[in-house]
């Protein structure tokens, strides 16, 4: 891949569709305190690399999901031992903060800041691109030899301004850093932020919190959050239904208004999903590709310096 191929196609395209889903008979109990569900939005089907995600957002609906900027579902796919590896290829980011997070199976990354490992079930990594840097993924060695399923989330975090030019690093957490809430009703992992009492150790530029959770048949759940912070839901199994009778199926995403703390969920059937939001960063934000950044000098700036190899050799990092 060579440093202007990348400009080809951004990873910032998908549209999404508005689906009104109802109910007919609610299973909640409204607190008062309820937010308002904006609109649920089904997730596109699409690839990169080789890769096939469900695509959530990609630079849209930023009022509602900020500080983050994309979500992508990949996989669930299920490897034979010695299939070609699934990969995209070496490509650069800045001003944003890819994340990962994998529910089954294991992937490799590496990049050009000297970092080459596999990721597997249950941890959870930052690539802190900064001003600039290259990274690879694929399936890796793991699938490779053992065949299984591959199926996690690349969830984007937008970085605030005053970071958007600092150094790059790639950090993996290890399941231990991110606590855990398990009840009669629902059993929660804490991958950013604090839920319950139970909290992450991840360090954020920006308040944000990211939940990983089985709601179990039958259940209610009530989730708090500050009511001037965004939230949003994605549904990755099972159906739920949301205030004012709404139902939430598999990959849909809710995105909800502020202004208000509690998320009421109810499931009859049991679901598993996330819940993420944060702090919104109240900046204006221009993506171009993998850069995200928050104007057009600074787009351009971020092309000439990988044009130019400041942030590695894609060569490289693809060996």
């Amino acid at each position: 891949m060579t440093r202007k191929q990348f400009i080809k196609g951004s990873a910032m395209i998908g549209m999404t569709l508005a689906v009104p889903g109802f109910v007919k008979a609610s299973g909640l109990i409204g607190s008062g305190c309820e937010r308002k569900v904006y609109r649920i939005v089904t997730a596109d089907r699409a690839k990169v690399g080789t890769l096939p995600i469900l695509r959530a957002f990609a630079g849209n609906h930023t009022d509602f999901v900020s500080p983050y900027v994309m979500l992508d579902e990949f996989g669930p796919v299920n490897l034979n031992p010695g299939a070609d590896p699934l990969r995209v290829d070496a490509h650069p980011h800045a001003g944003v903060i890819p994340t990962t997070y994998f529910l089954e199976g294991s992937g490799h990354h590496k990049d050009s800041l000297n970092y080459d490992f596999q990721i597997t079930k249950g941890e959870f990594m930052m690539f802190s691109s900064g001003k600039g840097a290259i990274h690879m993924e694929e399936t890796g060695q793991l699938l490779y030899d053992n065949g299984g399923n591959y199926h996690g989330f690349q969830i984007w975090l937008n970085m605030p301004s005053v970071y958007k030019w600092t150094d790059p690093t790639t950090s993996v957490y290890r399941s231990s850093e991110m606590d855990e809430v398990h009840t009669d009703t629902f059993d929660a992992k804490v991958v950013l932020g604090e839920l319950f009492g139970a909290k992450s150790n991840i360090s954020l530029l920006s308040p944000a919190f990211y939940y990983h959770i089985h709601l179990k048949p039958g259940a209610r759940m009530t989730i708090p959050t500050d009511p001037t912070h965004n939230a949003f839901l994605y549904l990755i199994n099972g159906e739920m239904e949301l205030e004012s009778q709404r139902s939430l199926k598999a990959n849909q995403m809710a995105l909800y208004y502020r202004d208000a703390s509690d998320i009421e969920l109810f499931s009859e059937t049991g679901a598993e999903f996330l819940a993420l939001g944060g702090q919104p960063l109240n900046e204006t934000v221009y993506a171009y590709g993998p850069f995200v950044m928050n104007n057009e000098d600074e787009i351009r700036r971020c092309i000439a310096n990988y044009q130019s190899g400041k942030m590695g050799d894609p060569d490289v990092v693809n060996h």
